[in-house]
């Protein structure tokens, strides 16, 4: 969650005016993220989130998102459920962007996970998969091999910041990656953002899953690679096995990786890793300084990345 599109409190007030959920008490702005404009919102009802749309979702995508949540609320899964307005609309618009408000889900990240956490995240994407098989709506990766290809050479030759160094290694992967790239493996809808501040904990019991808005019909394997760098590495330790070991147990209660993905997985850690590279280089170099938010440091998804290719991590 961020902040870039910044709102007075008659702006909120002129939005919810058309919503049935009581009088506004305050609103706060959500600074962590990287993607969309966030508020925390409180009124004598309860609280909510506006989410305001910025850069990469496509509003032609939010009916799918919206849908997905809506699906997987309905079936037990623990997300915010978007909220209808009193002419039944849920997408609407603010400074002449989309806007939605859903409920807000209890909880916070867990800064420094541990096994006891990673396998319920596990056992929570196996869940969100027996789910969404039953979910019939389908929606292109957006994010894949040709987009963070696109965005690297959007930067790959500005001069004078101080990630030089990581250009040449990082152009040199994605050459790797694109002839070692699976083309077959089962797939499925996945949410494709389980970072550590998109899942919610109290009192180390998962409470939750937020952010929809990289959803789409992909690999389920990528999704454990994308779970895997963020739950399973940090800066200090590196690898962390314990915690990959109860990652993958959590979601062996419900499904179990083929022979086929245990063997490209070593490639979709790596592609896990760029992925975050290339948008971490991009939103550094192209910093907005009026944007109320922190770019994360790319480093560490350097340092994932470089462990991916040195190292198996089924062996």
């Amino acid at each position: 969650m961020a902040v870039f599109t910044k709102l007075d409190k008659e702006d909120i007030v002129s939005l919810l005016k058309d919503y049935s959920i009581g009088k506004i008490l305050s609103y706060k702005g959500i600074v962590e993220g990287i993607e969309n404009s966030n508020y925390k919102i409180t009124t004598k009802k309860n609280n909510y989130i506006l989410t305001i749309f910025e850069k990469r979702v496509n509003p032609i995508d939010l009916p799918f998102f919206i849908d997905l949540q809506k699906h997987l609320s309905m079936n037990g899964f623990q997300c915010p459920n978007p909220i209808e307005n009193n002419s039944g609309k849920i997408i609407n618009y603010i400074y002449n962007k989309n806007a939605v408000l859903i409920s807000f889900l209890e909880g916070k990240q867990i800064v420094d996970p541990k096994p006891l956490h990673c396998e319920q995240v596990g056992r929570m994407i196996g869940e969100f998969f027996n789910i969404t098989s039953l979910f019939n709506q389908n929606r292109e990766n957006t994010m894949g091999l040709k987009n963070w290809k696109e965005i690297f050479f959007k930067f790959k030759d500005v001069e004078r910041h101080k990630y030089t160094n990581l250009i040449d290694p990082m152009q040199k992967e994605l050459i790797f990656l694109e002839s070692h790239w699976p083309n077959k493996l089962p797939m499925g809808i996945i949410h494709a953002d389980l970072f550590k501040d998109n899942i919610f904990f109290n009192n180390d019991k998962l409470t939750g899953v937020i952010d929809f808005y990289f959803a789409c019909s992909y690999f389920k394997a990528y999704e454990l690679a994308i779970a895997t760098n963020a739950w399973c590495f940090d800066l200090k330790n590196g690898f962390i096995k314990e915690n990959f070991q109860s990652l993958i147990a959590g979601y062996n209660e419900y499904f179990s990786l083929t022979k086929e993905e245990k063997n490209n997985f070593n490639t979709l850690l790596r592609g896990a890793a760029i992925r975050i590279l290339v948008t971490r280089m991009h939103d550094s170099i192209f910093h907005d300084e009026k944007a109320i938010i922190v770019p994360k440091n790319p480093d560490e998804y350097f340092s994932i990345l470089k462990w991916h290719q040195e190292n198996s991590i089924f062996d």
